[in-house]
């Protein structure tokens, strides 16, 4: 079997219940920068109408939408939806499916202070990595809208290289 170069990562998508509030906190607490602002997309034949509906079907109506990116240029695309609500659990690691992302911040400890007093929550202790060899933190914790991910000190490839759980 012939090895492939590994793709890069474009983006993701989260669903929110307010789209102003969920700008500011991605932008403002986690210093995303706005590379759209929120913008109404209606069910309609334009070419975005036509493709909402190749993705979600009939009936969607409308949506509001935002694209942010991180420092290192991974999108982040923000949905607001009529009707939105939140799951019944907000981390379904036994669903099939995305059940969280991870942010890198070398100041780990003092952007969790930022989530929290922006209405977030810490899942968690802040753990250590090898505590005994390498300064690698990380921690769970929810935005203020109860979307869960992670929190690291430093790289993936840091993290994880030369065996993670040996």
């Amino acid at each position: 079997m012939t090895q492939t170069t590994p793709r890069t990562f474009s983006h993701i998508g989260l669903s929110v219940p307010d789209l102003d509030k969920a700008v500011s906190f991605y932008r403002d607490v986690m210093g995303f920068y706005v590379i759209m602002e929120p913008t109404e997309i209606l069910q309609d034949d334009s070419d975005i109408g036509q493709m909402c509906d190749d993705v979600f079907g009939p009936d969607w109506g409308k949506l509001r939408i935002a694209h942010l990116s991180t420092a290192d240029r991974i999108g982040f695309e923000l949905f607001e939806f009529p009707q939105n609500h939140a799951p019944e659990d907000n981390l379904p690691y036994r669903q099939t499916g995305l059940f969280h992302f991870a942010i890198q911040d070398p100041d780990l400890e003092g952007l969790l202070a930022k989530i929290i007093a922006a209405g977030g929550k810490q899942r968690m202790p802040v753990r250590a990595y090898f505590p005994d060899k390498k300064p690698y933190r990380m921690v769970y914790v929810e935005d203020p809208f109860g979307i869960v991910f992670e929190l690291y000190s430093h790289s993936y490839e840091l993290t994880y290289s030369a065996g993670a759980y040996t």
